[in-house]
């Protein structure tokens, strides 16, 4: 028996990547396998005229994840990374006259919204604000950082003092709901709702808890020096510092199964790209959609380690604009912006029946600019314009005629509110819900896996521990959720989950490391 297993790690995105690493420093031989051309998964560049834009997530939380991580590992992430923290969180939009900014500064936040909406929704705020820190605190040890959870075990982990928290939290009760609740007036109600699309979800149908985003973002929002695309290289750089070796470009095609057990991967011929090499493995983690092994796409005798997504479970998708445009002399664009519908009840009621909105609410990610919104050059910049879209891109793709409307209802909404872009069609990069299927197979292009919606959706996610021997999962896809950290969470989970598996069933001991993660 060799004194160091071998483990497979299917698919190179956040999860994948703190998976390798925590189980490279726990003693196993770890070997990441990535069918794109470099890590990072959701965690993507498009090029553009030789500039690269960030065409997936756009901002850091949460960053005790990382810091974590990178100190167990025995470095720390401002050794491989630049990062700045936002002084202006975004800049929200409902017309032209009307603005409003949070800030990383509750205080500023609180006379920014008094300016705003008036002073008793500023003081509406700050009970908000305080809600938010109660849900969070009260789900972050027993929820966030804890393997898959269900009701009883979160009551147990929480034990009796922090019962009456959980029941204070209104875990049964809508977001939508909620923010009525804490805010009269409806723009404030529908900027705080947009919590909820934070993981692909309707505020309509979202539990309450999901308020407990506010409170992650005010411990600090982080932008990355040289673009997102830096912290997967700063992972993959501690990866194989640690001896994890990494292959790109390989697509695996199935899991071996020897006895009701995964014994490892079938990969493709890079030239062919049939399924060639056999790669054995002790065990496997696989980061990509859960759905993807209940659809069968790595083996029919996969389809039971996870409870499919039904599509109209599924969290939503996006259509996304990538591009180099003039915005001078126009709306003063921060970091991240948001340009809200003036319907949004008929905004997510479209969503939910599969169609695409008549008036969109449009986030714009402006990468040029700094902490206090400058941009870093004169004339065009980078800009990633993202509406929300239904997770049907396995079953029609758009034709460009429904395409061109979508651009036209973007692109007027931020007309509206004041933002002009000089833009040219062959600076720019479209993604559709098809494309997002194409690139994360089996998932119709939804960005977050199930949506949220009710207050047992987060406990219906899978587990670290898949129903099939040998098997793990990580990625957004499951517990405890999507978004860069809670990817990096359930990375962690899975690697604690398998080196406590084999520890208890072979004569194989992770390495005792400091600060490690508990294999007991």
């Amino acid at each position: 028996m060799n004194a160091n297993p071998q483990v497979i790690v299917v698919g190179a995105g956040i999860g994948g990547l703190v998976s390798a690493i925590e189980l490279a420093r726990g003693g196993a031989r770890v070997l990441l396998l990535e069918r794109a051309a470099q890590p990072g998964g959701k965690l993507r560049e498009i090029e553009i005229e030789g500039q690269r834009l960030d065409a997936g997530p756009t901002v850091l939380t949460m960053r005790w994840v990382f810091d974590e991580l990178f100190a167990r590992a025995g470095s720390s992430l401002e050794r491989h990374l630049r990062l700045r923290p936002a002084r202006t969180l975004a800049r929200h939009a409902w017309s032209a006259e009307e603005r409003l900014d949070l800030h990383a500064d509750v205080e500023a936040s609180v006379d920014a919204i008094g300016r705003f909406a008036g002073a008793a929704e500023a003081q509406r705020y700050r009970e908000f604000c305080a809600r938010a820190r109660r849900t969070y605190r009260a789900l972050e040890k027993p929820f966030l950082r804890a393997s898959r959870p269900n009701p009883i075990s979160l009551v147990a982990r929480s034990g009796l003092r922090g019962l009456p928290e959980l029941l204070r939290i209104s875990p049964f009760g809508t977001l939508w709901n909620a923010l009525g609740q804490h805010f009269h007036d409806p723009r404030l109600r529908q900027l705080f709702g947009r919590y909820a699309t934070y993981c692909g979800s309707s505020p309509f149908q979202a539990p309450a808890t999901l308020m407990l985003v506010a409170h992650a973002e005010q411990q600090g929002v982080w932008l990355v020096d040289g673009g997102m695309q830096r912290l997967a290289q700063a992972l993959t750089a501690l990866a194989r510092g640690l001896g994890v070796q990494l292959r790109c470009s390989t697509e695996v095609t199935g899991l071996v199964l020897e006895r009701e057990r995964v014994a490892g991967v079938l990969v493709a011929d890079a030239t062919t790209g049939d399924g060639g090499e056999r790669i054995a493995a002790d065990a496997v983690v696989f980061n990509g959609d859960a759905s993807a092994l209940a659809a069968g796409l790595l083996g029919a005798g996969l389809r039971g380690a996870a409870r499919a997504t039904r599509p109209q479970a599924r969290s939503l998708s996006a259509m996304t604009w990538n591009l180099l445009a003039d915005a001078r002399d126009s709306f003063p664009l921060q970091r991240h912006n948001v340009f809200f519908s003036t319907d949004y009840a008929a905004e997510f009621k479209a969503l939910r029946n599969g169609h695409m909105p008549a008036e969109p609410t449009v986030y714009v990610c402006a990468q040029d600019r700094d902490e206090r919104g400058l941009a870093a050059s004169h004339g065009v910049e980078r800009l990633l314009c993202l509406i929300n879209a239904p997770a049907g891109g396995d079953r029609q793709e758009f034709e460009p005629e429904e395409i061109a409307r979508c651009e036209q209802r973007c692109f007027h909404r931020l007309s509206d509110c004041g933002l002009r872009l000089q833009r040219d069609p062959a600076l720019t990069r479209i993604t559709r819900p098809s494309d997002f299927n194409r690139l994360f197979p089996a998932t119709g292009g939804a960005l977050y896996g199930p949506a949220s919606h009710g207050w047992m959706a987060s406990f219906t996610r899978p587990g670290s521990r898949s129903r099939i021997a040998g098997l793990y999962l990580a990625g957004g896809s499951v517990h405890p959720g999507p978004g860069l950290p809670m990817a990096a969470l359930s990375g962690h989970q899975a690697a604690a989950s398998l080196l406590q598996d084999l520890a208890s069933t072979r004569r194989w001991h992770p390495v005792a490391m400091p600060g490690g993660i508990s294999t007991r």
